[in-house]
């Protein structure tokens, strides 16, 4: 248990990619752990598109780029901390942090739950394809912004209307070693029995 507490404990968003290739073995053991997250009625709606090809994540990141340009930078500015921001705005600049991959999770609204369970059922296996990569010594990232492209976004990726891209995760090996993870104290957010009564081990 003390690997899994580890790979935990030590999973951060990475944003500077180098150019390492992922192999597809690795892939597949990252969303075959991706696959085993729990979803809505076991629905199991979630559909990847693995995006190697230059010239489609050059189109994806020019489309994140005019987003966050549109307004993403703007409101990213005014809601993080100047180190963060910095480091969004330089992911973004690079193309997803110059990862080799993209993975490109969908979710599938024809899959049979209520359409209000599909991101409860698609965000459990993205935790689970960040911390599959993170035990491999891969680094990934949760974005999102990249999904508001709508149809240009379809049309890059040949998503039927059934399909709605929900997240894109860049992945590869960090460019340089990671620090651990920010956390603020689990008493400073727990209450025991009622809110207002703080948990104190």
């Amino acid at each position: 248990m003390s690997d899994f507490f580890e790979v935990v404990l030590n999973q951060r968003a990475c944003r500077d990619f180098s150019d390492q290739p992922v192999p597809d073995d690795d892939i597949e053991q990252i969303l075959t752990a991706a696959t085993h997250a729990p979803s809505a009625e076991n629905t199991q709606p979630w559909v990847f598109v693995v995006v190697r090809d230059d010239a489609v994540r050059n189109a994806l990141s020019d489309l994140t780029r005019r987003l966050w340009s549109a307004g993403g930078r703007d409101y990213a500015a005014a809601h993080n901390t100047e180190h963060l921001f910095n480091e969004v705005d330089a992911l973004v600049d690079r193309g997803l942090g110059g990862a080799p991959v993209f993975v490109v999770v969908c979710g599938d609204t024809t899959a049979g739950a209520h359409p209000t369970s599909l991101g409860s059922s698609i965000f459990p296996a993205v935790q689970n394809l960040l911390l599959a990569a993170n035990a491999l010594g891969y680094g990934s990232a949760l974005t999102t912004l990249t999904t508001y492209g709508g149809d240009e976004l379809r049309t890059l990726l040949g998503l039927p209307e059934h399909l709605t891209a929900m997240a894109i995760v860049p992945l590869g090996r960090p460019a340089r070693p990671l620090g651990p993870p920010r956390r603020r104290p689990v008493a400073s957010s727990t209450h025991r029995d009622r809110y207002g009564s703080m948990w104190e081990p």
